[in-house]
């Protein structure tokens, strides 16, 4: 189910069934033989001091082609769309931990230039899309620090985790097996947090009463709040 217990100030939300199992199975088949590089090549200063991984080339045809195939599942995917309310998706990168590797407490940088392209994207919300199911590999959790403490995240293979770009968050090391997954950005129609939590949770209300009470007469007046809000809150 959905993981929605924490402060709307920091929200994870788990993302069930973004890619389906054959299509796990395909891009997996696909990466077995790509070659890998030191993952540092993607930190910045502070970052690559704590960062112990490998990815897919940036640059190369491999990562590409999953990266828009990725891409294209997520505008297909309705929660992604509500929780995300997305303005521009900065192309997947992959990354592979195995051996002991691991990342330390990080910040992701605030802005990130799309390589090879004047485009630039706000990092409002990190993402990372598990490509190994979790008993492929042991520890490699994905820990995201809050003032009420550290919350962990594993996910099945094909599942996703959003959780806000401003967080501490670290990768823990990997002692058997090799965590492979997708880790991409999003910035936001609405880049504040709390705006983005009230207006998904509006939303998951609205499509709750659209579904058990069609023609109740609050599904066009909330529809209307929902729509003026994020007319109020929206950065296009």
């Amino acid at each position: 189910g959905l993981q929605r217990n924490l402060p709307e100030f920091l929200e994870l939300l788990a993302i069930p069934n973004v890619l389906t199992p054959e299509q796990i199975a395909d891009c997996r088949k696909r990466m077995a033989d790509a070659t890998w590089v030191d993952g540092r090549v993607t930190a910045g200063h502070q970052s690559s001091k704590t960062k112990d991984n490998e990815q897919l080339s940036e640059d190369s045809h491999l990562a590409k082609q999953l990266g828009q195939f990725i891409v294209a599942a997520l505008e297909a995917n309705p929660l992604f769309i509500s929780a995300a309310l997305p303005a521009k998706i900065f192309p997947p990168l992959f990354n592979r931990y195995s051996s002991g590797q691991s990342f330390g407490v990080h910040v992701d940088n605030a802005v990130r230039q799309v390589r090879n392209t004047p485009h630039r994207v706000r990092t409002d919300i990190s993402a990372t899309l598990f490509l190994s199911a979790p008993e492929e590999y042991e520890g490699g959790e994905l820990v995201v620090e809050d003032t009420y403490g550290a919350q962990r995240v594993k996910l099945p293979a094909g599942h996703m985790v959003l959780y806000p770009a401003t967080s501490l968050h670290r990768v823990e090391p990997v002692a058997r097996g090799a965590r492979i997954a997708s880790f991409f950005w999003i910035q936001s129609m609405v880049r504040d947090d709390t705006q983005r939590t009230l207006l998904f949770d509006l939303d998951t209300a609205i499509q709750r009463l659209t579904r058990d009470v069609p023609s109740h007469p609050s599904v066009v007046q909330l529809t209307g709040v929902y729509h003026n809000l994020l007319r109020q809150w929206a950065d296009v």
